[in-house]
């Protein structure tokens, strides 16, 4: 039985080799041309050649994104830039104008899937991106569980939807708020999350909001742990999670999480605790998150109208470089703040969740450290875990 495909984003080649090692099937990434995520660290053609290497060494596959809404003065090389995707080893790309998918498809042989910025909520929409020859279509985020299975029984055509990251306000992400407050066009890559900031709302001339008390129209972030059973079910092709412009550490535990579910279903049939998953989530999101359209059309406990909830965190502080068996030492590349003496907590590809008690820290040199201190410092540490490459460790909850 072929499994769901689990879509991860990555904003770069290190969060690439990150997605990949932590369980996803398939990667998301934006090319330097046509890509939405501007701000994101966008893969120049020759990080695109690596990615393809290393996705594809680890049996997963590459997609790009094409989706911008092009203007006239944006489509001057979609052609090359195409043809270089191809012979790159891409496996697919993600457009949402018309043309960037009748060019892809007339003048490559690359996979094009249909971008959600298309607004894709029924299956007679998804028959017309059949017949114009796309593989794939993303659903639009607006739809609930039972009409994405309506959709599904009703089209032959693979279909993708999300189940976790960031939702936008606006219909599809059709936002102008950007567009007209700071001039940065959401649907060519430069959104400022307009919708984010806070808001003093008047009556005439008076306002009404109190001097602590700010209005916001943001939605809460998509968290679908508890749906993703039921979209296995409706046989969905491909479960996407948003978040090219994420750290690492966010990827990986994301990531990390909705494999072990997934595998877990397949598995077993049920899911013995939803609790532990949205725990494991918590370890790395930093907003407050819902079902979104999931369950249906959407209340007041899905938004954030009077409050932000972003919740930054120093908690991630390194990544595992090496293990020396022999002497039982781990390498650790540092990336937050943490004293010599602290509690970790170490996951990894293979590793769920163990803990790791510190006596001592040391530096390259050997000399022994109160704390790390300096951000990408390599320093190791005596450790009785085996550890490998790609581990992280994150500072114990007490």
């Amino acid at each position: 039985m072929k499994k769901i495909e689990l879509l991860a984003p990555a904003g770069d080649l290190e969060k690439l080799k990150i997605a990949v090692m932590y369980g996803a099937d398939a990667v998301f990434i934006g090319g330097n041309k046509f890509s939405l995520r501007s701000r994101a660290s966008n893969f120049t053609i020759e990080d695109i050649k690596e990615a393809c290497l290393f996705a594809h060494a680890h049996n997963s596959k590459v997609h790009v994104t094409c989706n911008i809404i092009m203007h006239n003065n944006d489509l001057k090389g979609l052609i090359d830039y195409l043809k270089q995707l191809e012979l790159s080893g891409v496996d697919a790309i993600i457009a949402a104008d018309p043309f960037i998918v009748t060019t892809a498809l007339k003048n490559t042989k690359l996979e094009v899937h249909i971008s959600t910025q298309q607004t894709s909520l029924n299956s007679g929409a998804i028959k017309f991106w059949k017949n114009i020859g796309a593989k794939r279509v993303v659903l639009g985020r607006e739809l609930s569980v039972e009409e994405i299975k309506e959709i599904k029984e009703n089209t032959d055509i693979e279909i993708e939807t999300f189940i976790h990251g960031g939702m936008c306000v606006s219909y599809s992400g059709r936002c102008m708020l950007s567009n007209n407050m700071t001039n940065r066009d959401a649907n060519r890559g430069g959104c400022a999350h307009s919708c984010r900031w806070n808001y003093d709302l008047y009556s005439s001339d008076e306002k009404v909001n109190p001097s602590d008390k700010y209005f916001a129209m943001s939605s809460k972030d998509l968290c679908a742990v508890r749906e993703v059973p039921a979209l296995i079910d409706a046989k969905v092709d491909s479960l996407k999670i948003e978040g090219r412009m994420k750290s690492i550490h966010y990827i990986a535990t994301v990531v990390k999480t909705y494999r072990m579910l997934i595998d877990e279903y397949y598995n077993n049939g049920k899911i013995a605790s939803y609790e532990f998953y949205e725990e494991q989530i918590k370890k790395a999101e930093n907003r407050l998150t819902s079902h979104g359209f999931l369950h249906g059309m959407t209340s007041i406990s899905e938004q954030l109208y009077n409050l932000r909830s972003e919740q930054p965190t120093q908690e991630f502080v390194g990544i595992v470089t090496k293990y020396d068996k022999l002497n039982k030492i781990a390498y650790i590349e540092e990336r937050n703040f943490f004293k010599a003496d602290s509690v970790l907590e170490v996951f990894g590809p293979t590793i769920i969740s163990q803990e790791i008690k510190l006596t001592e820290i040391f530096d390259e040199e050997g000399n022994s450290l109160d704390a790390a201190r300096h951000p990408k410092q390599i320093i190791h540490f005596s450790c009785e875990i085996e550890l490998s490459p790609y581990d992280m460790l994150r500072l114990k909850r007490i």
